[in-house]
């Protein structure tokens, strides 16, 4: 298929065919209560439109938004792009990016409505129709922005080395990349990545996890983090008959922009979380398998030391050591990390 078949089979899809979200065929979306809690109470000030269109599979809004510039890919209705306008406050800004009218059409027709209800003077978002494989024709200029989110979109995008690499071009140095998408175990069959319905259902186009690896070491990002994973089921026994051979699962990912090492190294450095995020007092999770307990040191990698004092979580942390002395590989893995936390070891 050519790009613009896979746009007009997307959009049509998204503008026509689905209406709400009952429309939909497989269990890739994220009902309310897979939110985290912290985000749940914020849905009742949506309108009630944009909460019934809305298509995403997570909750890709990150902690420590206000005043932020925040990029919405893929944004639709509207829904994750209100809640961050909450989050960023008035201070801040949202541009959501859409290539679909109907959508947008909703995002716009409730966008005074929205900024009455958070007590705004006037809308802090902005919506553009566009693609998101070229975020320049969308007005949006080179490290313009502190973080990028999208729920569910990347997956619908036909070229999408073009996607990250205008992601990683608009970030400003620092920045986040924190997305939800679908992903598979495997690479989709040519001849099923060009059905309209499995590919409007975010099946069709799923990142296969190693090729992603490799999408991101080529626009620079070394070192992609898992957030949060969750199975999704297929539900639909037409569509099980052509994909059941595929695990898929919703993933949510954070990145940086950053100039990080392709391993974990060992510097011999701390990180100790002053638990001054008003969403986690408690404890912090950067990933999957960094949970930082509020004022409880961990010996971290370089990497993960990077992560947190070269970007805006800088404030929320006390951080000791730097990379004059290197002390060798330092064991990132999930299964050894978990291990080491019941020894009263690292965590990275």
């Amino acid at each position: 298929m050519t790009d613009t078949s896979v746009h007009a089979d997307v959009r049509r899809y998204y503008g026509e065919v689905l209406q709400s979200s009952r429309d939909l065929k497989t269990g890739a979306c994220c009902p309310a209560e897979a939110m985290p809690a912290w985000l749940r109470p914020l849905l009742a000030d949506l309108h009630p439109e944009i909460h019934e269109r809305f298509y995403g599979c997570g909750s890709p809004l990150p902690p420590a938004l206000e005043g932020c510039t925040v990029l919405d890919l893929g944004c639709g209705t509207g829904r994750d792009a209100y809640l961050l306008s909450r989050l960023v406050g008035e201070g801040g800004q949202v541009i959501g990016v859409d290539m679909t009218p109907e959508q947008l059409e909703v995002a716009r027709r409730h966008q005074a409505w929205q900024a009455a209800r958070y007590g705004h003077a006037r809308s802090n978002v902005r919506f553009v129709e566009g693609y998101i494989e070229d975020l320049a024709a969308c007005g949006i200029t080179d490290a313009s922005v502190d973080v990028v989110v999208s729920n569910c979109v990347l997956n619908l995008a036909p070229d999408k080395a073009r996607v990250f690499a205008e992601i990683f071009r608009v970030l400003k140095p620092g920045g986040e990349l924190y997305f939800s998408d679908v992903f598979a175990d495997r690479r989709i069959p040519t001849a099923l990545r060009s059905d309209p319905v499995l590919l409007g259902e975010c099946l069709g186009g799923a990142l296969y996890v190693e090729d992603f690896r490799r999408v991101m070491a080529a626009v620079g990002c070394a070192d992609a983090r898992v957030v949060s994973r969750a199975p999704i089921p297929l539900l639909d026994p037409a569509i099980e008959a052509k994909l059941g051979m595929v695990r898929f699962e919703s993933i949510t990912m954070r990145a940086f922009k950053l100039d990080l090492e392709d391993r974990c190294e060992d510097y011999g450095q701390l990180a100790t979380y002053r638990g001054s995020l008003t969403q986690a007092p408690h404890a912090f999770d950067l990933d999957e398998h960094h949970r930082f307990e509020s004022g409880r040191p961990l010996r971290v990698c370089g990497n993960t030391f990077d992560m947190l004092a070269l970007t805006r979580y800088a404030n929320h942390f006390e951080l000791i050591g730097d990379q004059r002395t290197h002390f060798g590989l330092f064991d990132c893995a999930p299964a050894a990390t978990a291990a080491a936390a019941a020894q009263g070891g690292s965590c990275c």
